[in-house]
């Protein structure tokens, strides 16, 4: 019997991987709404949307972490209100949930990884439109509902930091990068495989509901990062300079630790992510990150 799952935000840099990841499953059979198709701030529309699937995969978000700090009810709506009425419709018509939230929620002064139960405080707008999400889910959705945490999401679609460094690569000789923000840099193509995993042990009961972690094993900074995708790339690292966050000043505060401990998946009996150097030599074997790859080198022939 095929399991019918809907995925919100699906043109997004992670919805496209989640479509892709289970339209090569012959057991699923999915639908994609981005949001054109599926405003989640309309009630109504949720309903009929969440109707007649097995499991939503939520996608969906204000991801302007600047722009919630200029715009808190508007992100709110979304990441919030938003997330409530996907609770709800779930809860109505008996659908799992897997909703995408984000180490944001956290204060990032920890020294430790954050494990799933830590207490959340969030130090920025965005992360307070998330944590709204969040516990929506775990109140309406006790048994069936499952918030995913991500951090420093890059992958083949859309813009993300990994395909910023080449592009700036090709047109800068070097670059100012942070070094004292520290995180699990996550290719979204290993979280759409664990999302579709974590999905399947839901539906027969294998992982209980709750918070899982859904980032990559270890940890880096935002100049690691930026190095070893130099490095990957046949590009010099030390093109990379680092420098503290308060050169690039930003409207919204960043948390200076969103390392996530990863204890859920083992007691659902998964495997956590693999590590963020294993995740990125993977992903830059993409066609769109070999290209920027390819013309940053031939531009550095060029110089």
């Amino acid at each position: 019997m095929t399991t019918s799952w809907l995925v919100t935000g699906a043109r997004g840099l992670l919805g496209q991987d989640v479509l892709a990841e289970l339209a090569a499953d012959p057991d699923a059979t999915v639908t994609g709404l981005s949001r054109d198709g599926l405003d989640i701030t309309d009630p109504a529309a949720v309903r009929a949307a969440v109707a007649g699937h097995r499991v939503v995969v939520n996608c969906a978000a204000w991801t302007d972490v600047d722009g919630a700090e200029r715009s808190e009810a508007a992100a709110t709506a979304v990441n919030g209100t938003g997330v409530r009425h996907l609770a709800h419709a779930c809860a109505d018509s008996g659908a799992l949930l897997l909703h995408i939230s984000t180490d944001y929620v956290f204060p990032g002064d920890a020294r430790h990884p954050y494990p799933e139960d830590a207490p959340t405080a969030p130090v920025n707008a965005y992360g307070r439109s998330k944590l709204a999400g969040e516990r929506a889910v775990v109140e309406l959705l006790p048994r069936t509902g499952y918030v995913v945490r991500t951090a420093w999401l890059y992958g083949a679609h859309g813009r993300n930091f990994v395909a910023t460094m080449l592009e700036l690569a090709a047109r800068h000789e070097t670059l100012d990068v942070v070094a004292d923000q520290h995180g699990q840099p996550t290719w979204s193509r290993a979280l759409a495989r664990q999302l579709a995993a974590l999905g399947r042990a839901a539906l027969t009961g294998q992982a209980p509901a709750g918070i899982y972690h859904g980032t990559a094993a270890d940890r880096t900074t935002w100049c690691g990062l930026a190095r070893e995708t130099f490095r990957l790339s046949g590009l010099d690292p030390e093109r990379i300079r680092p420098v503290g966050s308060d050169k690039f000043p930003r409207p919204a505060a960043r948390p200076a630790f969103g390392v996530l401990g990863h204890d859920s998946w083992l007691r659902a009996g998964l495997a956590p992510l693999p590590p963020w150097d294993d995740q990125l030599t993977a992903a830059l074997k993409e066609p769109a990150f070999a290209d920027l790859a390819a013309a940053a080198r031939a531009s550095a022939r060029h110089t």
